[in-house]
């Protein structure tokens, strides 16, 4: 160990670029003394002294014995500067046996690694829409307009449930377009669906509760269940969409995650059938059903396909939706609609919870939505997609050279390939990003994957139609390969 007098005796660092002379004393003494190298009411030298030992400025040793001063490291008084007495040990560089290492909460062990990090949009990546077709210029004389009318109220807190005038706004738009029983006073603006689900959870369950996922399903509503502690079991699905057998309503749930107007992924559109019967199954048993309608403006086919919540004056239904699919999804905006039974017994909770942020950007989304821009884009988008999703079909059936199953309905951002089995999917997709494609693996959205659920999760929302036939014949090479 270094002694104190050599430690203080020893030059500062004069180089070219080196840090200022005041910092690296500062550094150098405070790092000392966490060391126990100046042990508790050790004096330090003078200021005139250690600036002649070290051949700096007096002021410079003044300002750095102030700093560690007010840092609680020294304690000045009339007899000079001593080393204050720390409220713990200080660290010895003698070797001793290892802390034990702070254990992370039980239940990041359910949470794994699905996504894999990326940059850029690569061809395939499920969810992300035609981000070169949004109307720029529109958004920004929206957003210059929200900063103009009210330049200083939108830099300070908001309402905490979210800007009245986007409430407002999207509640109207739910009533005209989805069909959804709603007054701005139940909506509430959340950090995109994710923010939703995270808060469903929270007002409404307890560690231990049970709830139903759909599966395979959304992946951000296992992490929201698993953060929540809740107990999460997985309802399978079908082609009419979420299976729940007669015997699971013995012990019911808490909550109930769905998609209902367009299955992610596998694109299935819950029955009326099994709507009514879910909702009537809900209600005798207490649970609340998440419904998730995350790209339901997207339908490619036929008349879009009302929300579930509407269908019952009373339904016990929290409808969630997000701007990500519709606007781009660095927006981070979503919202959640509380039913009217506990909007009362939550809203004070969500709005103390909550903070009132991002508001120019609220802001500038109801001006979006109010002057008819954002139903426009809808249209042009809704034409783009469907285009999009035929080139992609076509390129299928044409290229791919291997049995295969196309899902995912006629809607949204994405389509399902169930694969056969000697093409594990997790390996395809690896391969897949390494040839500058991203399609998800089909298994990755399973709780416990069965051989069904083996293929490909195909977003063309971000591609141009015309590269579909030679990504295709890509991913056919990588088929081939397998074999």
């Amino acid at each position: 160990m270094i002694s104190p007098a050599a430690l203080l005796a020893s030059p500062l660092d004069r180089r070219p670029g080196a840090p200022p002379r005041q910092r690296q004393l500062i550094q150098r003494l405070r790092s000392a003394i966490l060391a126990g190298q100046f042990p508790a009411g050790a004096r330090l030298p003078s200021s005139r002294t250690l600036s002649e030992e070290l051949g700096i400025s007096r002021n410079t040793v003044l300002i750095a014995y102030e700093q560690l001063t007010a840092e609680g490291y020294v304690v000045a008084d009339r007899q000079g500067t001593r080393v204050a007495a720390l409220s713990r040990a200080p660290v010895r560089s003698a070797p001793g046996p290892a802390a034990p290492a702070a254990a992370a909460a039980r239940r990041l062990e359910r949470i794994t690694q699905a996504r894999q990090p990326r940059a850029g949009s690569p061809p395939f990546t499920a969810g992300t829409p035609a981000l070169d077709q949004f109307p720029l210029g529109a958004w920004r004389r929206a957003l210059e307009r929200a900063l103009r009318e009210s330049p200083a109220a939108t830099l300070d807190y908001g309402d905490p449930l979210g800007e009245p005038a986007l409430r407002e706004a999207i509640a109207q738009h739910l009533r005209v377009s989805r069909g959804v029983r709603c007054e701005a006073a139940g909506v509430v603006i959340t950090e995109g669906a994710q923010g939703a689900l995270s808060l469903c959870v929270q007002l409404l369950t307890n560690p231990g509760d049970a709830a139903w996922l759909e599966d395979p399903g959304y992946r951000g509503a296992k992490a929201a269940f698993y953060a929540g502690d809740l107990d999460v079991t997985g309802m399978r699905v079908d082609a009419d969409g979420i299976v729940i057998p007669e015997s699971a309503w013995t012990r019911p749930p808490r909550l109930i995650q769905t998609t209902p107007s367009h299955q992610y992924p596998t694109g299935a559109v819950l029955s009326l059938a099994r709507r009514l019967d879910l909702l009537e199954r809900a209600r005798r048993a207490g649970a609340w059903i998440i419904e998730d309608d995350y790209d339901s403006e997207f339908r490619h086919l036929g008349e879009p396909i009302a929300a579930m919540q509407g269908l019952l004056p009373d339904a016990p239904v929290l409808y969630v939706g997000t701007f990500s699919k519709t606007m781009f999804p660095s927006l981070r905006l979503g919202f959640l609609v509380l039913p009217q039974a506990i909007a009362g017994a939550t809203l004070t909770a969500a709005a103390e919870m909550l903070r009132g942020g991002r508001r120019l950007d609220q802001l500038s989304m109801a001006a979006f939505i109010g002057n008819g821009q954002f139903a426009r884009h809808l249209g042009r988008m809704r034409r783009l997609y469907r285009e999009r999703q035929a080139a992609l079909r076509d390129a299928l059936a044409a290229h791919l050279g291997v049995d295969h199953e196309v899902l995912g309905g006629h809607g949204g951002l994405h389509l399902t390939l169930r694969l056969p089995p000697e093409f594990p999917d997790r390996a395809l997709a690896a391969q897949a990003r390494q040839a500058g494609m991203n399609p998800g693996a089909l298994s990755s959205f399973a709780l416990a994957p069965r051989p069904e659920d083996n293929g490909l999760v195909l977003g063309y929302g971000n591609t141009d139609a015309s590269r579909y036939p030679a990504l295709v014949k890509r991913l056919a090479r990588l088929l081939r390969q397998m074999t």
